[in-house]
């Protein structure tokens, strides 16, 4: 069972960074996505990282400004936020899918993904 914990959120500036960490033990053998949910919208998955690192997938609205990467060492992966938008506002969480393909792939249904963390708040505001 993976048991996935996110940490890093917060309150953030418009305009301001911040970084997400996604941390279990086992993490590695995982392809990784970030998604967040927003009060009154469906759950959108923005951020996909390969098992090994090697493959990355975004989706347009936080290409660019996100960036995913991963530490197997560390059993973490990362999500750094830049220019962060009031609109980023939501709590992200971390899911694992299995490894089926050498490339990461972001669904649109979140319960395709057997392992999802329980999230951390990012708030976007001055």
């Amino acid at each position: 069972q993976l048991q996935l914990v996110e940490s890093g959120g917060g309150l953030v500036q418009p305009g301001g960074s911040a970084t997400l960490s996604c941390e279990a033990s086992g993490l590695d053998y995982y392809h990784i996505t970030w998604f967040r949910e927003a009060p009154g919208k469906d759950p959108e998955g923005i951020a996909c990282i390969s098992s090994s690192g090697n493959s990355t997938n975004y989706v347009a609205s936080v290409q660019n400004r996100f960036t995913i990467s991963r530490d197997n060492a560390k059993n973490t992966v990362y999500l750094r936020m830049t220019n962060v938008k009031s609109e980023d506002t939501a709590r992200y969480h971390c899911a694992a899918h299995y490894p089926l393909y050498g490339h990461c792939v972001i669904y649109s249904n979140v319960y395709e993904y057997p392992y999802r963390g329980q999230g951390t708040q990012v708030t976007v505001a001055s």
